[in-house]
Formats: C-alpha cells, sequence, structure tokens
C-alpha cells in the first residue's frame, strides 16, 4: 500500500485565454492526483487527508473510489473545498491563485497509525505550507520516517501561499532526514536555493529533478546521476504532470520492489533509466489533455519495460 497525505481541492481551468474566460472545475490537488495516478496505474494506494462534505468534496471522494484508491484513511469536515483558480500561459504551463480561508483540509490531523501494509508515503505542495495542517503532515512524515516507512516528497512549491520564504526554506531541510525520495522541478530547486548533492548529504537517498519537456534527472546517493529525454506531445496543459512523475516513480519502485534505500542503490543505470523513461511518458500522457488527467496502464506501456 503506497499512502499519500496531502491536500483535495478543486481546479477552476480556463476554458480559453483572456481573465474573464469560462472555468470548467476539475478534481485535483498536487497529492491528490498522484493517488488518483498510482491508482489508475494499479498500485494499492490508500488517500490520508481532510476532505469537505460538500458537492466538490464528494466529488473529490468519489474520484478516488473511480480510481480504486483506499479512502478510509481520509478525514471529513464541514468547512467548504480549497479553490485554486488556473491561468494557463501559452506554452501550456499552469500558475495558480488559491481560495484556502477556513477550507477543509487546512485541520488535518496525523492519524494515530498508517493503513495495514503501508509501504511508502508520498507528502507535498500546499498541505506542508497551510497552518495548522501543515504540522501535522510534517509530525506525519517524521513518524513514518521513524517506523522506518518509505518517504516520498515532493515540495511543488505554489510561492503566493509561502509568507516566509526563508522560514519554508529552513523547514524544507528540517525535512530532508525524513526523507527517502525527493522529487522537485527544476523551477523549485532553484527557489529553493540548493543543489541535489546537498540535499542528499542530508538524508535522502535520491533526488529527481524534472525540467518538463526537457527530461528528467536522477541524483544517487552513491555519487551516480542518470538523465533521460521528455517524450514529445502536443501539450494542452501541464497541469497534474509532476504529480504523475510521482506516481509512476513510486509505482515503478514498487514494481521493483524497491521502496527502500537499498532498493534504490541497486537500481543502477539501467533501473534508473528504465524508471525515469516511465514517468517521462505518463507525464506526457497527462500533457496532452485538459487538466489533471493521468493515465491507465494500459496507455503507458508494459512494465516489463522496467
Amino acid at each position: 500500500m503506497i499512502v499519500v497525505a496531502g491536500e483535495a481541492l478543486i481546479d477552476l481551468v480556463p476554458r480559453e485565454a483572456g481573465a474573464l474566460a469560462g472555468l470548467d472545475p476539475r478534481r485535483g490537488g498536487g497529492p491528490y492526483n498522484t493517488a488518483v495516478a498510482l491508482g489508475r496505474l494499479g498500485s494499492p494506494a490508500a488517500f490520508c487527508s481532510r476532505v469537505s462534505d460538500d458537492a466538490f468534496g464528494e466529488a473529490l471522494v468519489g474520484g478516488l473510489r473511480e480510481a480504486g484508491v483506499d479512502v478510509s484513511s481520509v478525514q471529513r469536515g464541514s468547512e467548504p473545498t480549497t479553490l485554486a483558480v488556473a491561468t494557463i500561459d501559452a506554452d501550456g504551463s499552469a500558475r495558480y491563485s488559491f481560495y484556502v480561508e477556513g477550507t477543509a483540509d487546512r485541520l488535518f490531523s496525523a492519524p494515530d497509525h498508517l493503513p495495514h501494509g503501508t509501504s511508502a508515503v508520498s507528502f507535498g505542495t500546499c498541505s506542508l505550507v497551510l497552518e495548522p495542517g501543515a504540522s501535522a503532515y510534517e509530525e506525519l512524515m517524521r513518524a513514518a520516517s521513524a517506523q522506518g516507512v518509505f518517504t516520498a516528497l515532493d515540495p511543488n512549491i505554489r510561492t503566493v501561499l509561502i509568507s516566509d520564504a526563508d522560514a519554508y526554506r529552513a523547514r524544507f531541510k528540517s525535512w530532508l532526514p525524513s526523507v527517502s525520495l525527493l522529487k522537485l522541478s527544476q523551477e523549485d530547486a532553484d527557489w529553493l536555493g540548493g543543489t541535489p548533492r546537498e540535499w542528499l548529504a542530508s538524508g535522502p537517498s535520491a533526488v529527481v529533478v524534472t525540467r518538463g519537456g526537457d527530461g528528467l534527472t536522477v541524483f544517487t546517493h552513491d555519487g551516480a546521476e542518470y538523465t533521460v529525454p521528455g517524450e514529445r506531445v502536443d501539450v494542452v496543459d501541464t497541469i497534474g504532470a509532476g504529480d504523475t512523475v510521482n506516481a509512476a516513480l513510486l509505482h515503478g519502485l514498487a514494481a521493483r520492489d524497491a521502496l527502500s534505500p537499498a532498493g534504490l542503490a541497486g537500481l543502477g543505470a539501467d533501473g534508473w533509466t528504465a524508471l525515469l523513461r516511465f514517468a517521462a511518458r505518463a507525464a506526457a500522457i497527462t500533457c496532452s489533455r485538459a487538466g489533471a488527467e493521468p493515465p491507465y496502464a494500459y496507455e503507458v506501456g508494459d512494465l516489463q519495460a522496467l
């Protein structure tokens, strides 16, 4: 079981250019997208969050169930669902404005235990910024790591939500001893101001950096570095692409029984290259359609390639 911990929200995606363009509601949130992608790829997955009882919240939980994701760890509340209003740039990249005050996911509390059979827990995005929930997710991350559970982190920086950049950067560094796999975009890496080698020295066994259409690179604890190119596709938008990479990496590592520091160390050049190519292919499919719509296993291809 791979558990994804973090927010679920509604993306309001414009149908066309312009500030007053019509908006379509889409289920989203980085962790939510990761959980759905895992389910669609065929990994046993569970979602750990707090979701509203409103109509949007019901739609979010319904989407998890449709993808085969276990929702027994989802807390519910009467507060409204968080909204993220997307603006799509000419190259398909997305920028967001958030409506987060008093929303349900901010009131998440750390559970007493993880679902039975948990092999990994994934964290990231707004849930690690917005208090009081951020401290509860951080508590869960540290507890899972202390129990020897594989932990994955994608900070997925949303600068509009971060009031004190220096404090967040310091907090990010404090998480690294509890992180097994760090994945982040080149843009996030630049904003955080560190390097993969510096982060590896603080705890993670591997760091994966994504560069959109230019591909992915992994940096490993033994000093190795492997890069694959991105897959060419007609980009509709990039919403959910990084979340799909998260899911594809975790799914592929589980398929190789490599959700451990030793497992990561044993992948080598062939294993990492195949895994990164799988993640690039999955992300390209997500970019080829509007909103966060990660692929199903049959769309990505035979896992024997891993």
